[in-house]
């Protein structure tokens, strides 16, 4: 069996999990309960029924139910948390507007520290549209989504973290170095940095080398390893440097513009979808004030 790394959230105490019960989340459900178990989390699994508001009029109040297969799939993510001694609780909600929201809002209802999402999903009535999705969720801007592949192993021993010197980037680049604190599975931290031409090569060094002389700092058992790079498209690069380095997760800002304008919305996207492993977007934290209370 392969061995996990089941530290790498720190000390998150709540994991919520986004599933429109399909095969495509199974990955994900793994991994969370891998997750869930190295923090002593709870889990919040949470099923989106999208609704069409104009045919469902006056149908608001009937309960909200499931087809068996997604109900059979719920039950299976349930009796595996069970065995495995873990909390969890399975929250199915109706969506009529946006189900990004919707998520994204029972996810802040629910005080979770992490929105772990698969890579696809499927569309129809009941459909969470985790894929096609995936980008408006994490545009809602919650603190860390961790997006997993169908087929995909955390072992937590190597990450790669995306820097450009923007706001998001320092937020991916101090998620990475306090999971280097906390994790004593972590060996390896691959710091990279994109520069768009060669003149700007040399600013993408230094923003990848004080990264990793901050990281050295403060974690001096886990090697950093500063990368600049050439090219573009960046997502590309991003997701070849990571397999090529074989880490099993990337960390990357949801948003922003920085040197080279590595942290965009649309950059995350493309590494989401071309990364071989799981993909952690990392947003600035909002104010307990701001953030949802409830959902529809």
């Amino acid at each position: 069996m392969t061995e996990h790394n089941t530290r790498l959230m720190g000390k998150a105490e709540v994991i919520a999990l986004a599933t429109d019960g399909s095969s495509y989340t199974d990955g994900a459900v793994q991994e969370m309960i891998f997750l869930a178990q190295g923090c002593g989390a709870k889990i919040v699994v949470l099923n989106v029924i999208a609704v069409d508001s104009e045919s469902t009029t006056g149908l608001r109040a009937s309960p909200v139910t499931v087809n068996q297969e997604v109900s059979d799939y719920l039950d299976n993510i349930k009796k595996m948390a069970d065995d495995s001694g873990i909390e969890c609780e399975i929250v199915i909600e109706k969506s009529y507007y946006r189900p990004d929201k919707t998520i994204v809002d029972l996810a802040y209802k629910h005080n979770a520290d992490v929105l772990v999402m698969g890579r696809h999903g499927k569309r129809g009535l009941l459909k969470l549209l985790v894929g096609s999705m995936t980008s408006k969720v994490i545009g809602q801007g919650f603190p860390q989504v961790l997006v997993v592949p169908h087929e995909c192993s955390i072992k937590g021993e190597k990450i790669l973290v995306a820097a450009d010197g923007s706001e998001a980037g320092e937020i991916a680049a101090e998620t990475a170095v306090n999971m280097g604190k906390s994790c004593s599975n972590l060996k390896e931290i691959h710091v990279l940095s994109v520069a768009g031409s060669e003149s700007e090569l040399e600013q993408a060094q230094a923003v990848a080398e004080a990264v990793c002389t901050k990281g050295r700092e403060q974690a001096p058992s886990v090697t950093f390893r500063p990368i600049a790079l050439v090219g573009k498209p960046t997502a590309d690069i991003i997701a070849q440097t990571a397999d090529e380095k074989q880490v099993d997760m990337i960390l990357i800002g949801g948003h922003g513009k920085g040197l080279t304008k590595l942290i965009m919305g649309h950059v995350t996207e493309k590494v989401i979808g071309r990364a071989h492993c799981a993909v952690l977007v990392i947003e600035k934290k909002k104010d307990k004030e701001n953030t949802p209370e409830s959902s529809e």
